[in-house]
């Protein structure tokens, strides 16, 4: 039990929205405080977490509370904030504020944890996914990210993964739009191969702009126009910060291309790993990214560090502070990049594997 209570401290994030709702002023910044403050902080103060877990461990299924229990908590949230300031008496800074809160508090607590659930075979857990993808107006990631980023990613077919010298906001357009046109290819491809009819509720674009559609129309009708606006841009906030992360997952790292035309195995080295241990606790060990690659249907307690692989140099919530400000991304990743680079050239050269050379450099 010692090993998944942390999991829970991203719990604290709705306890705090909410009560910031209801003191009002700066108290509704709350949840950013914590993401963009306190995380990083406890990050450079603790030491990494560099132990990998014993798979022998058995009663898994205890690692899955949190993130069930994260549904409802994350829906009572989502809906209570928008009733609240629908229709109390808030100022436009309150407003902003909770709002900018509730986007972060749906963007890296729920579609973090969409994103583990939709790689999952249970029909419950898919089905959570898409809950959650739905409260962010972003439901097409459960078909791209597990059937196009997943096969393409460090391949220049892949919307998600984001080029050496390619600034955030360039790469924000491209992977938006990329990642809705990819997942409308696949789905069509994948109800075509199956026979499914577009009106049915088994293709996922029909069902997905059902629901969406449905979910507008309640929040219109129970809570008003400001509510579903509020409802909308608290999404988009949640998507990009989503999109802010696949940014730094991948930047500048690439597969080779092989004399068969075909791009080579995804291997650890083509993700950036981080161990630094609080963003870990708060992200289910999703910067232990280097390993969710190599092997995704690996859950999140069993994710393993790699070592001998990129490393970035702060946890998720600070190198997306960076990646906001393309200059000093720059300055802080690029030279990382190339040294990366030089050492897979070096073990290429080599015959080696690239993870048998030291990866200090990068």
């Amino acid at each position: 039990m010692n090993r998944i209570a942390p999991f829970f401290l991203v719990f604290m994030l709705p306890a705090t929205l909410a009560l910031g709702v209801e003191l009002g002023g700066l108290w509704t910044i709350v949840p950013l405080v914590i993401t963009f403050g306190m995380i990083p902080l406890f990050d450079a103060l603790l030491d990494q977490d560099q132990v990998n877990p014993d798979e022998a461990v058995g009663h898994r299924w205890v690692f899955d509370v949190p993130l069930l229990a994260w549904v409802p908590v994350q829906l009572l949230t989502t809906i209570y904030v928008l009733w609240r300031l629908s229709s109390g008496d808030f100022s436009a800074l309150e407003i902003a504020g909770s709002v900018a809160s509730l986007g972060v508090l749906n963007g890296a607590g729920g579609i973090n944890i969409a994103h583990e659930l939709m790689h999952r075979k249970h029909p419950l857990h898919r089905a959570a996914a898409e809950v959650l993808m739905t409260c962010v107006s972003y439901t097409h990631f459960c078909v791209e990210h597990v059937l196009g980023h997943h096969r393409h990613v460090a391949t220049p077919l892949d919307s998600a993964s984001s080029r050496l010298g390619e600034g955030f906001y360039r790469f924000y357009l491209r992977t938006v739009f990329g990642s809705l046109r990819s997942a409308w290819g696949l789905e069509r491809g994948r109800c075509a191969q199956r026979d499914i009819a577009w009106w049915s509720l088994r293709d996922r674009r029909t069902r997905y702009a059902l629901v969406l559609t449905a979910v507008y129309a309640g929040i219109y009708l129970s809570m008003g126009s400001l509510a579903l606006g509020l409802f909308i841009v608290h999404g988009v906030i949640a998507f990009s910060l989503l999109e802010a992360i696949n940014y730094v997952e991948h930047y500048g790292l690439a597969r080779q291309r092989l004399a068969s035309g075909k791009y080579e195995r995804v291997r650890p080295e083509h993700s950036w790993n981080s161990a630094h241990r609080v963003s870990n606790y708060f992200l289910f060990n999703l910067a232990r990214h280097s390993d969710h690659h190599y092997l995704a249907s690996r859950e999140y307690d069993r994710l393993r560090h790699h070592a001998a692989v990129p490393q970035l140099p702060s946890g998720y919530a600070t190198m997306v502070i960076l990646a906001l400000v393309p200059p000093l991304w720059f300055r802080v990743m690029d030279h990382r990049v190339q040294a990366w680079n030089a050492h897979v050239g070096q073990a290429r050269q080599a015959s080696v594997p690239v993870t048998a050379l030291s990866a200090e450099a990068a």
